[in-house]
């Protein structure tokens, strides 16, 4: 979660412009009631962290506007005033298929503050609040990029056009001119967020009326219009592949500069595909919730007035409650009113994205009223509870590994191909279900099977004490279907294919097993096992798994110098040839 440090002195000018007197301790006490932590609060400020989902609390700005509402009772509207502007913008067509989405706005006359500290301050919290939008909204620039710049350098109107790699500029913190493809190999940002631009023979460009660039999104603005100490007045463009993302990530940076003063202005757009629109759009959202919904969830009748005044806490409104006219007779999705039924509409301001459905507005009811005033309820329904069948065989595997000595130990289910089939002389099941996105080349595929995973755990731990013994009873995915197995891997001397034997032994006689045992050797190189000391273990037909003695050679990758015998069984196989006597 996003953590944001807010200074007290710019906190308290904020509230000011509201004849509102600031409290650190009430911020302190409550404020985490609105979707954030407290994490800290010292002489200087209070560092708040911020839920994943409230990217309208990522400012100082946005954050005073929302305790405004929710600590002071300071009515908010839902809407963002919007003054009509005379500047335009027009997109070529080819940009439809490079960066679809465009939206920019103008915001005049903001109060940026009256000393060089607070100026720097503000430049300083308008570069983080952006860069935080990119990291949630924007989803790393992929989603939604933002540009600010200093509209007293720019010469309306602006044009959007794209251009190949050859196209030079001066950008952001650079003296000379660099080509697009410069940029994207040696500037910091270029190589940071080319990947955005892979495949692409043309990109995106923002130009003003003289032919400067101003912005060459997703990657970097122009060095021309580099917000100053002197600046007052912006133009902000937004730029992507989600309108939504877009438009919120739009509508928050013109916010946190209005909650400074500032005057925004429309944008005429000029699209793609030749339609005209004006940008932003400042009008709350309106969202339906049906009375059932909201008394199933709390638990009860809650008054209009009692609702509309916690939507006011929320900087939402109630317009009205109503019987629905129209919709199904007879319904039983959540979130959806049938004909009848109590209704209430509501507004919600347009930059919550966060507002997804109405079981979200009954938390904002909820969250506005205050749990701690809902009431206590106990439930009227006693159901006592019954395990899965595998939660009791995987009890009662643990059980038996644990009498003999072996440590129960979790580890992930991603690993990779070489771990999993190159390392262990094993081969894929079916279909290796595979990562698209993978962080690192460690993680790139789910797991077939867990024993290479105790292997990296006993080399993590080769410099403890011995003997190691270690299990695990887990999941794997095989031909992209869940399965359950269980593995143990025994890091110990004086051991070896004998000890591995005795404990797939008594595993299975704990499980009930009393007759139709029986063994077969694996052939070489089946497996991570020493030739001739390795076997399928078998109850009547039905192969439980395999076990033996790790080969040094497969040990030696680990860099485990020790002997080690190990073994690996499918629950499945386990539970259809040893019937469970507690069913």
């Amino acid at each position: 979660m996003p953590t944001v440090k807010y200074e007290h002195e710019t906190i308290r000018n904020l509230l000011s412009f509201h004849d509102i007197v600031y409290d650190p301790e009430l911020w302190e006490k409550e404020l985490s009631d609105i979707g954030c932590v407290v994490e800290e609060a010292d002489e200087e400020g209070i560092e708040i962290e911020v839920f994943p989902d409230r990217s309208d609390l990522l400012s100082v700005e946005t954050m005073t506007r929302a305790a405004r509402a929710f600590l002071y009772s300071n009515i908010t509207s839902p809407n963002l005033k919007v003054k009509t502007g005379t500047i335009s913008m027009e997109i070529e067509p080819e940009i439809s298929t490079i960066r679809p989405v465009i939206l920019g706005a103008i915001v005049r006359n903001v109060n940026i503050g009256s000393t060089n500290e607070e100026k720097d301050q503000f430049i300083q919290s308008l570069m983080d609040h952006q860069e935080k939008l990119h990291l949630t909204l924007g989803r790393k620039r992929r989603l939604a990029s933002i540009g600010v710049h200093d509209l007293s350098t720019l010469a309306p109107p602006f044009k959007v056009r794209a251009v190949d790699r050859n196209h030079r500029f001066i950008p952001l913190a650079m003296n000379t001119e660099m080509s697009i493809q410069e940029i994207l190999d040696s500037h910091p940002k270029g190589m940071e967020y080319a990947h955005l631009l892979d495949g692409m023979e043309s990109v995106p460009v923002i130009e003003d009326a003289v032919g400067r660039t101003l912005s060459f999104p997703p990657i970097i603005n122009g060095n021309h219009t580099t917000v100053t100490e002197t600046t007052t007045d912006f133009f902000i463009d937004v730029t992507g592949w989600d309108e939504r993302a877009c438009e919120a990530s739009l509508l928050l940076v013109c916010l946190s500069l209005a909650e400074r003063g500032g005057e925004i202005e429309s944008i005429n757009l000029t699209s793609a595909n030749g339609e005209e629109m004006v940008t932003p759009n400042g009008k709350a959202r309106t969202h339906v919730l049906p009375e059932p919904l909201l008394e199933k969830i709390l638990g009860g009748k809650i008054e209009s007035s009692v609702i509309h005044s916690a939507l006011e806490r929320m900087g939402g409104k109630l317009i009205e409650t109503r019987t629905a006219t129209d919709g199904p007779r007879k319904s039983n999705r959540w979130g959806e009113a049938s004909v009848g039924e109590k209704i209430h509409i509501i507004e919600m301001p347009r930059w919550r994205f966060d507002i997804l459905h109405p079981i979200d507005l009954v938390e904002e009811i909820a969250t506005g009223i205050g749990y701690e005033s809902l009431g206590e309820a106990h439930s009227s329904l006693a159901l006592e509870g019954v395990p899965l069948t595998r939660a009791n065989l995987t009890r009662r595997i643990n059980e038996s590994l644990s009498s003999q000595g072996i440590q129960q130990v979790q580890s992930l289910t991603l690993s990779n191909e070489i771990s999993q089939f190159s390392n262990m002389r094993w081969r894929p099941q079916g279909e290796v279900t595979r990562i698209a996105n993978p962080i690192t080349i460690e993680h790139t595929i789910l797991r077939q099977n867990i024993l290479p995973s105790l292997l990296e755990i006993l080399a993590e731990n080769r410099h403890h004490e011995l003997p190691q013994r270690i299990q695990e009873c887990g999941e794997v995915v095989r031909d992209h279907h869940n399965a359950w197995r269980v593995s143990w891997a025994c890091a110990e001397t004086n051991a070896g294919f004998t000890a591995a034997k005795g404990i797939a032994q008594a595993l299975t006689r704990d499980l009930g097993a009393r007759e139709d045992i029986s063994f077969i050797p694996l052939e070489d190189k089946e497996g991570p096992w020493i030739p001739g000391r390795g076997a399928k273990m078998l109850i009547g037909e039905i192969e439980l798994g395999t076990f033996g003695e790790i080969d040094p050679e497969i040990s030696e990758i680990y860099g485990l110098k020790v002997p080690i015998h190990a073994g690996e069984f499918d629950l499945r196989a386990l539970a259809e040839a040893i019937p469970d006597p507690l069913i």
